[in-house]
């Protein structure tokens, strides 16, 4: 018996003595890492759910611009949860089609005005204050230059939609001046917005996507749609 407490003591002794021998982990220094403060978007829009009545064309666009603050986890610099603030627009592009964002209708109507003067293009725009959140990876933390991908959910609110009307044609899609008509309301629109969105890339450049979970208009108000758009990220800082 006594050979085994002395046996064991030893052990004990000598895992001790090199314990404390092996060396410690280097911290890691993050103070100076990239922390992706800035992100800048621009991409393709459109509405999931559009009815075949309503005639859209050309690019219609998404313009962002978010301030971030970054928190690295400790236990693994590679992750990191953002959390910020900023703007985020749509822009939807019609053809030959009345918006009537600002008529004394139960709901918005997209109207065809092909047959009759129109104007040739017609875009409505919704601007949101929005705050974002991302679980962000990214395989080179301390230089920011490697692989990098992000998921997340954005709220907002609106604060401005409007429609912009230019140069008025005749049926048979004469001009006939170049006049601009903008019209403003958020009757028809629900004022805040749930949206999912991702990113993935390299470095300063991903691709995002993002969708917007809440209908665009007020439970009937208008169709049900629900907008999307895809592009390009440019981060820094």
């Amino acid at each position: 018996m006594k050979k085994i407490l002395s046996v064991a003591v030893c052990v004990l002794i000598a895992g001790t003595l090199w314990a404390q021998d092996k060396p410690s982990k280097p911290k890691i220094d993050m103070s100076n890492r990239p922390n992706d403060h800035i992100l800048l978007q621009f991409g393709y829009t459109q509405w999931a759910g559009i009815p075949d009545t309503i005639n859209t064309t050309g690019f219609s666009k998404s313009f962002n611009a978010y301030f971030m603050f970054d928190f690295p986890f400790k236990t693994n610099p590679k992750l990191s949860v953002a959390v910020g603030a900023g703007v985020g627009s749509d822009h939807m592009l019609f053809t030959k089609t009345h918006v009537g964002i600002k008529e004394a209708t139960p709901t918005i109507r997209f109207t065809n005005v092909s047959d009759t003067n129109h104007y040739k293009k017609t875009k409505l725009a919704t601007v949101y204050l929005e705050a974002p959140i991302e679980l962000r990876f990214s395989a080179r933390p301390l230089t920011g230059n490697g692989v990098k991908a992000a998921i997340g959910v954005k709220v907002g609110t609106l604060i401005n939609a409007h429609t912009r009307n230019t140069k008025l044609q005749n049926k048979d899609n004469v001009a006939m001046n170049e006049f601009t008509l903008k019209e403003s309301s958020k009757n028809f629109f629900n004022k805040n917005r749930l949206s999912v969105m991702g990113r993935v890339g390299f470095g300063h450049f991903t691709v995002y996507s993002s969708y917007q979970l809440t209908p665009l208009f007020r439970d009937g108000f208008g169709p049900v749609v629900r907008p999307f758009s895809v592009g390009l990220t440019l981060s820094g800082l």
